[in-house]
Formats: C-alpha cells, structure tokens, sequence
C-alpha cells in the first residue's frame, strides 16, 4: 500500500526535528531539545501505528494521539523561540506543525463523524 500524505509529512517533520534536536544539543540545550524530539518524532510513529489499526476506533485513538503530539510539539517550538534560549528561528517547523495539525485533526474528525 502506497504510503498516505500524513506518512509521508509527519515521517519528512520527524527528519527536521531530529536536525534540529542535534543543533540544539550543540549550544548544550538538553531538557527542552529532548522534550522535542520526543514528541515530534512521536507524530509519525503514532501515525504509522495507526495505519495499522485493527479497527475504526484503534485508528482514531492513535490519530488522535498524533493530533495531541503535534499540538505538544508546537509548544515546545514556541517556547523555545519566545524564551530566546536559540538564537535562529524555528518559523518553518512552526509551518510544517501547523500543517500537521490541520491534516490530523480533519482526519480525526472526518473518521468521528463517518463512524
């Protein structure tokens, strides 16, 4: 099966927030590097586990977690990027989590609904 769009975009996010976590761990920013490279890797992985599912509702509780994921994520962003503990902007990861957010929460809804 050909992998979906949200594969292909929280998998490409995962490969940004792990480029990101290294540059962070070489200005010595551990705490909140880890926080975010744990919750963006856990977007794709959640997503990945999802399209496995062994039913509609196994589905939508790991969208779900992936939505929730995502959300903690652009926290984690924001709070670096307005703490100034960085010195370069983080805008195209805000971006890309954006978008993620809107795909998983349409697919959230869009799966509540037609159950």
């Amino acid at each position: 099966m050909a992998e979906s769009i949200i594969q292909q975009k929280s998998f490409e996010f995962a490969l940004e927030i792990i480029e990101l976590y290294r540059m962070l761990q070489v200005r010595k920013e551990y705490v909140l590097s880890k926080q975010l490279l744990r919750s963006g890797t856990s977007i794709g992985a959640n997503v990945e586990e999802a399209s496995a599912g062994q039913s509609r509702k196994d589905f939508l509780a790991k969208m779900a977690i992936a939505s929730k994921e995502a959300r903690e994520t652009k926290y984690w962003l924001r709070l670096l990027q307005q703490s100034k503990l960085i010195d370069f902007a983080v805008d195209q990861e805000l971006a890309h989590v954006e978008e993620l957010i809107r795909i998983l929460t349409a697919i959230v809804k869009t799966t509540t609904h037609s159950s």
